[in-house]
Order: C-alpha cells, then sequence, then structure tokens
C-alpha cells in the first residue's frame, strides 16, 4: 500500500542522507517563497521524491512552500517551464536541446537516469517488418518528445524523412490507444505506456535503438539558476536522495512505481529495467550525445536555419550545480 511503502521509503533511506538534502543546511538568503516541482511516470526519481516527503521537509525549516505539477511529456514539461508553470522540468535531453535552439532559455543540470524508454512500436499482428515498411503508413508520436524525435531518426537509417509518413500528432496515452485501436500502423511509445502496452496488448517493438534515447535531465531556467543557486543544489541533493534510495531497494521502487504511475507490478518492474539510475552528474558524455543527435533537428528544419546546434547543447549544459553536490 501507499503508506507502507512511504514508511518502508523513509526507513531504508536513513543511511542515504545528503548534506544537500537535509532541513539543516545552510542556505543564501536570496529564497524562492515556492519551489515547483514536476513529476512524471517517466521519471522514477521524481515519484519517489514527491512520495516521500523529503522536498517538504527539506524547505519547510527555510519557509518555502513546495508544489508538484504532473509532467506528461517532455514537451508539455518544457512547456510549464518555459511558461513559468514550474521551476524543474524533467524533460528527454533532446527535447531540452530543441527548446533550447527555439530561443527558450532552459539548463540542464541533472540527470536522472539514462533511460531505454522509446521505441517504435506496432501492433502484435501488424504486417510491419522494417522501418522501410512504415513508408505510406500513419504513425502517432508526440512532438517535441524523445519518441518523436526518436521516430525521425529511425527513418533517417533508412533514408526516409516525416514527409515519407502520415505523422499523427497525439500525446503519449492518446498514441498508445490509437495503435491498440488500429488506427494507426505505428507509435513512438513511452514507458511506463509502452511496457504497458507490450505485456498487455502483445505490440511488438518494431525498431529499438537505445543510443537514440537521448538522457533524462532535470532543467531549470537561466533566470532561476542565476537567482537561486543554493536552490537549485538543494533540489539536487534532494533527487540524489532519491536516487540512491531507488538503487538501493529496486523491489520497493517497482511498486511504488506501480501505484504511483498506476501500472501493474510487472510493468513497473520493465520500465525500471530499461532505467540506468548509475551516472547522474550531467557534463561531457551528455553533452558528446546530444551533438551526435542533434543534426536531425536541422535536417527535419525544427530549428532556425543557421543556428549552430553544437552551441546549443554547450549552452543548455551546466555541470557545476550537481559537481557541487555529488562527491
Amino acid at each position: 500500500m501507499i503508506a507502507d511503502s512511504r514508511r518502508t521509503l523513509l526507513k531504508t533511506a536513513s543511511g542515504l542522507l545528503l548534506a544537500a538534502a537535509l532541513p539543516g543546511a545552510a542556505w543564501a538568503a536570496d529564497r524562492p517563497k515556492e519551489v515547483r516541482l514536476d513529476y512524471a511516470t517517466y521519471s522514477p526519481t521524481s515519484l519517489v521524491l514527491k512520495h516521500s516527503g523529503w522536498a517538504e521537509a527539506a524547505f519547510k525549516a527555510q519557509g518555502i512552500e513546495v508544489r508538484w505539477v504532473l509532467s506528461t511529456g517532455s514537451a508539455r514539461a518544457l512547456e510549464y517551464l518555459n511558461s513559468g508553470g514550474i521551476d524543474f522540468a524533467s524533460t528527454a535531453g533532446l527535447a531540452s536541446v530543441l527548446s533550447r535552439a527555439n530561443g527558450n532559455p532552459v539548463k540542464a543540470v541533472y540527470v536522472y537516469s539514462r533511460p531505454e524508454w522509446t521505441a517504435l512500436v506496432v501492433p502484435k499482428d501488424s504486417p510491419v517488418r522494417t522501418i522501410g515498411d512504415l513508408k505510406g503508413k500513419k504513425i502517432a508520436a508526440a512532438p517535441g518528445t524523445d519518441a518523436y524525435l526518436f521516430l525521425l531518426r529511425a527513418l533517417h537509417t533508412q533514408g526516409l524523412t516525416k514527409a515519407d509518413i502520415q505523422h499523427v500528432s497525439l500525446p503519449h496515452a492518446d498514441g498508445r490507444a490509437a495503435l491498440e485501436q488500429r488506427r494507426v500502423d505505428a507509435w513512438g511509445g513511452l514507458d511506463p505506456l509502452m511496457a504497458a502496452s507490450q505485456l498487455e496488448a502483445g505490440s511488438r517493438i518494431l525498431y529499438r535503438n537505445v543510443d537514440f534515447n537521448t538522457y533524462g535531465f532535470l532543467n531549470t531556467s537561466e533566470a532561476f539558476a542565476q537567482r537561486y543557486p543554493d536552490t537549485v543544489r538543494q533540489v539536487i541533493g534532494l533527487y540524489e536522495r532519491a536516487r540512491l534510495w531507488l538503487l538501493a531497494d529496486p523491489q520497493a521502487a517497482a511498486e511504488l512505481l506501480s501505484q504511483e504511475a498506476k501500472v501493474s507490478l510487472p510493468v513497473a518492474k520493465l520500465q525500471l529495467s530499461r532505467n540506468d539510475f548509475s551516472r547522474p552528474v550531467i557534463g561531457a558524455e551528455q553533452a558528446k550525445a546530444l551533438k551526435a543527435a542533434a543534426p536531425i533537428l536541422s535536417q527535419e528544419k525544427l530549428i532556425k536555419a543557421g543556428v549552430s546546434a553544437d552551441g546549443v547543447v554547450d549552452a543548455l549544459i551546466d555541470p557545476s550545480f550537481a559537481r557541487a553536490v555529488i562527491r
């Protein structure tokens, strides 16, 4: 039950505390009145943090309120961040690059996971067997997300572009429904919905490529990072506390994900098995991967001509906050 898992979470985490996450830590006088954090089923770490109450306890000592907002995908999370609705957004790395390239002052400060959370999925009895078979077909994917960018990169492996398919713009959950109802021929899936579709509807992965899945980034805005750097570090410390708890008790983590995401335990375990939580410090590794992936944004005319993708990546990634917290 949720109450039991919360007690287990608090007990298990007792030896995993970080100074940056403790209520007694010393912080600068300039503090926000409220910290607005998003949570997402594609970010198990965020679910652990939301469920634990650690953020509320840590910030209460400073007179800061905590508010949680559900993000249903990278595009929605970035929309909330860029409109000022949240201060921290959980997204895929390439989605953050796209947002930054289009003029939004996003800063990526932490890696909440290295996932294989997206792939191209077809119904279990689909005659589609290769990427080439998708030419002219209806494919659902949520624009501005890793699933959408994965689709474009997959098409490019066979010399195809978006113009060669019928793209159906749908949120992730609606994309799953459209696939299972045979209203589309394929879907750019996202966990846990993708895992649930595999296990519950027999949906088949047509194409997977872990290198086309970009990292899970925790982002903030440039303005927030500049004004409240200590708060950014404290949030990273809290995320670290959640990450270490998740690694220490994967069974409890799966049970929590199952409850919070309203999926079966097997689905939660499959999702977690496709995530690597071992490398939280953002930096050169992520920059290299994103620079290799970024050309798709120019090729598909998702960013303005003349924008330097490499420059955007360099401006996006800021390792200083995580390095100050994670030893």
